[in-house]
């Protein structure tokens, strides 16, 4: 069963992650966004071995049920949407799930992300060329057919100077988006309508992950007609009455609180079996009795209720792989929007010894246990198991728990207390506070392990404050490399292409360390020419691993856990499966009760 949910949040994001940004959104994926970006990245979270006593099966209803028409499933989310429900501008996690019950794209990924035709066929002789064949006859919500027009709109929506949201990165390749960018140029030259259902995208360059890589979610153009670039983010199109593609649509939103879904008659794959999906916003504080009391019939729980969530009579929990990682952040510089460049460099955490010292100050193991339940383990790396192109641990320091070692880091660097009030000073012998943020999303839980975070760099003479900052205004200040946010923590999940590009090219919205590092950038590039690695897993897996040694070592963020992504599910739901690309299209859901 092909998987429908976005893998794009995860450039993020997503995506998210997660956070949502980091990147954002409900649970522990909602700590990241951005998920997102089929490179769409967005934090979320990660693999580990799931518990014997948890629910591993891909389906969590027996064949037995069969598929029933009719009633209304509560899903629940545990953090506040941010309201931007359109692909091109979401940024955290919450609403990319929101969205996935109303829309989809022109592709759909499979248990092993590898890209399958959803919405549209394409062939290509040169990975520089491709072209897409719409299927005729779908139609968007308001009556519409689809056409290779309103990708043509998404396109150049995303392209245009004035759109403010994250996803260029996704067009920026296609020839002539740049151009179009800069305003020198009336329409993508690579972009050519052959007719209503085929359309030809030709790239600047031949590289392995194009298709990946790019965007391929249409926008109505109806919907949008008359509404300026700059102003869609927050048109109704986007808030308050978005038209989708799916098995469902939107047919009311009460921002922060809840968005109902009813059946499109008209959805091209399949007819629809349930009433009415009400997206429920609960709070994190509560999930567990809204479960347990039969308020809600499916949520994404955070690792820490897993067990809990196994106890239950009317609820399974289900666990799969994750593409996901946890980490904490440094802002090593400032980043321009306008010039896509870092324009300043920061001192107070420059030193990679220091880094270092707050490395090995984490027992990450007993931390993890504490916070996670055990569905999570140590990551050495920006990049979750589950992908092919992850370094093994025997290629990287793995940074073990040594507080000694850290102390003796941090004397060879100059840290050290001078006035013997118990803290270390700077290298000048002036005062030094490590300034940790961590998002706020209203449970405890979240600040109880930010403050073990800062207790285990107390215990190495690191003053350290925390801040918690209220998770959607967290990731805008992160964005923005506001000067409050000094270290942070975040997690991005990853896309159904392992390029690492959107999350630490130099030139990356999101590369939120701003880390810097020209060797690390021409990886990332080699490992997408096809001049240099063709078209072997292989060689590229080879440059990816040696990039890999490179940020393990330079270490402009600290990797501390991939998770596996739990989720509850009621026991009267039916026809919902999961696997590594997310759960399985809406229109198979049903009430088996």
């Amino acid at each position: 069963m092909k998987n429908k949910k976005s893998l794009y949040w995860l450039l993020a994001m997503l995506l998210g992650l997660s956070l949502v940004v980091a990147a954002c959104g409900g649970d522990e994926a909602s700590d990241t966004d951005e998920t997102d970006n089929t490179t769409d990245n967005t934090e979320q979270n990660d693999s580990t071995d799931t518990n014997d006593t948890s629910n591993d099966s891909d389906e969590n209803q027996s064949d037995s049920n069969e598929p029933k028409k009719g009633g209304t499933m509560v899903f629940g989310v545990d953090s506040e949407p941010e309201g931007l429900f359109n692909w091109a501008f979401y940024g955290i996690v919450t609403d990319a799930d929101i969205i996935s019950l109303f829309d989809e794209g022109l592709i759909e990924y499979d248990e092993n992300l590898k890209p399958q035709p959803n919405l549209a066929t394409w062939e290509t002789e040169d990975n520089k060329t491709f072209t897409f064949k719409f299927k005729e006859g779908v139609k968007w919500h308001n009556g519409d057919e689809l056409t290779v027009h309103d990708w043509v709109f998404a396109l150049e929506t995303i392209a245009h100077p004035d759109y403010d949201g994250p996803r260029y990165a996704n067009v920026q390749t296609i020839e002539g988006a740049e151009a179009y960018r800069n305003g020198e140029a009336d329409s993508i030259s690579g972009v050519e309508v052959i007719d209503d259902y085929t359309i030809k995208i030709t790239f600047d360059k031949a590289r392995v992950n194009n298709l990946t890589n790019l965007w391929t979610y249409p926008m109505n153009r109806t919907a949008f007609e008359g509404i300026p670039v700059a102003e869609m983010s927050g048109s109704d199109p986007v808030r308050r009455n978005p038209v989708g593609l799916g098995p469902y649509k939107v047919e009311n939103i009460i921002p922060g609180e809840s968005v109902e879904l009813v059946p499109f008659e008209d959805y091209w794959n399949g007819e629809p079996k349930l009433d009415k999906i009400i997206v429920k916003v609960v709070d994190r504080s509560s999930v567990l009795g809204a479960l347990e009391n039969g308020e809600i019939d499916f949520i994404t729980v955070h690792p820490s209720m897993g067990p809990q969530v196994e106890k239950m009579n009317n609820a399974d929990l289900v666990t799969y792989p994750g593409l996901a990682y946890y980490y904490v952040g440094f802002k090593l510089g400032k980043f321009d929007n306008e010039s896509l460049e870092i324009v300043e460099k920061y001192d107070k955490y420059a030193n990679k010894n220091l880094r270092k010292a707050m490395y090995y100050a984490i027992d990450r193991e007993t931390w993890i246990d504490a916070f996670f339940s055990g569905y999570g383990k140590p990551v050495n790396r920006p990049v979750p198991s589950a992908h092919w192109i992850a370094a093994d641990d025997s290629e990287l320091n793995t940074y073990p728990y040594d507080p000694e070692k850290a102390k003796q880091l941090l004397d060879e660097a100059g840290y050290v207390d001078v006035n013997g009030d118990g803290w270390r000073e700077d290298p000048n012998g002036d005062e030094f506070v490590v300034k940790f943020s961590h998002y706020d999303v209203g449970d405890p839980q979240y600040e109880a392990r930010a403050k073990a975070l800062t207790q285990y760099w107390n215990d190495i003479g690191l003053k350290t404050e925390l801040d918690m900052v209220e998770v959607n205004l967290y990731y805008e200040m992160i964005e923005k490399d506001n000067p409050e946010i000094e270290v942070f923590y975040g997690g991005w999940g990853t896309g159904a292409d392992p390029d690492p590009s959107a999350l630490w090219k130099s030139d990356a919205l999101w590369n939120y360390t701003r880390y810097d590092n020209p060797e690390s950038d021409q990886l990332l590039d080699d490992a997408l020419d096809i001049d240099i690695v063709g078209t072997s897993d292989e060689k590229r897996k080879d440059l990816y691993v040696e990039w890999q040694k490179i940020v393990n070592e330079d270490l402009p963020m600290l990797y501390i856990t991939e998770l596996e992504e739990t989720v509850a599910v009621s026991k009267r739901m039916g026809g919902m499966e999961f696997a590594v690309s997310g759960w399985n299209n809406p229109v198979e859901w049903y009430i088996a009760e």
